[in-house]
């Protein structure tokens, strides 16, 4: 049975219900090597503990999170396949959300790659290593600057027309990208780092709870001096009973309601810890004194 409550949903694409906390799981294909920074891992081999991590996917479908987002560059599609080791048949309601249009030479390069050939053989690959015939929601990770948007849009658009894909989303795009791309065909959702301390996407979330879009905020946790002690995030979760994480995700649940974070992590603890931000209700005093932090 879900452990999140029934209200807490959102549906994706006008047709698709997901509940508002997702997971990450670019976080389950470190392996062993340790990641220069939390924004800077490599994210290029399986995880070492392969058993772990299917147990951790496992955990949050029973915990209720219905909403798990991979990529066909996460070690080099090796994430995809975990996923699909772990929850396959995906019983229930639970929606896989993959990328493509990025290429991996090295643990350190992310190029983007646009040509509508590659974003289609890509997305092929993303359905035999999901076992699927249709994926829920297919992101364009990045826009080419070498390929007219539309050229790259239309190849997902195809495909979608064809039955392999329901919705199409973005990833780190600003708003004229995602009103263009709209003018194409309908953009369910649109990923991009944003959180407590990071908000230069201000502008995208407003325009997504306008058009009925989703936000998948990722990397959702406030860093450095916003989350330390004595900072107003650190006072409000005090306030509240929580950590400073908890409440980070509170914050992104009341920022708009169309933003769903897909926090990632290979602790069951804090999965588990993230899961119940959806019980966080912050005061319009909390709220703000947040906002205005940054």
């Amino acid at each position: 049975m879900s452990e999140i409550p029934a209200h807490e949903a959102f549906s994706l694409g006008g047709d698709l219900p997901v509940n508002r906390i997702g997971y990450g799981a670019m976080r389950l294909a470190d392996g062993p090597e340790p990641a220069p920074s939390a924004t800077e891992a490599h994210i290029w081999h399986p995880p070492a503990d392969r058993a772990g991590a299917i147990a951790l996917l496992r955990r949050a479908a029973e915990l209720g999170v219905d909403l798990f987002d991979t990529a066909d560059a996460y070690a080099l599609g090796a994430n995809e396949e975990l996923i699909a080791d772990a929850l396959h048949p995906y019983e229930g309601t639970v929606t896989i959300a993959t990328k493509v249009g990025v290429v991996r030479p090295s643990p350190t390069e992310w190029v983007a790659h646009g040509h509508p050939a590659y974003l289609r053989q890509q997305t092929e690959l993303a359905l035999r290593r999901l076992r699927v015939e249709r994926i829920g929601l297919l992101q364009l990770h990045r826009i080419d600057p070498e390929y007219p948007l539309a050229d790259q849009i239309g190849a997902l658009k195809q495909l979608r027309d064809e039955g392999k894909v329901r919705h199409l989303g973005l990833s780190e795009v600003g708003v004229d990208e995602l009103r263009q791309a709209s003018e194409i065909t309908p953009i369910a959702s649109v990923q991009n780092l944003y959180n407590l301390s990071t908000r230069e996407h201000d502008p995208v979330v407003d325009y997504a709870a306008g058009h009925g879009i989703a936000f998948l905020p990722w990397f959702p946790f406030a860093a450095g001096s916003h989350a330390g002690p004595g900072s107003p995030l650190a006072e409000v979760a005090a306030e509240i009973g929580v950590t400073p994480a908890q409440a980070s995700l509170a914050w992104l649940l009341r920022r708009s309601p169309t933003v769903i974070p897909i926090p990632g992590t290979s602790s069951i603890a804090h999965l588990e810890e993230n899961v119940s931000a959806l019980s966080i209700t912050l005061t319009d005093d909390q709220f703000e004194r947040l906002s205005r932090a940054v």
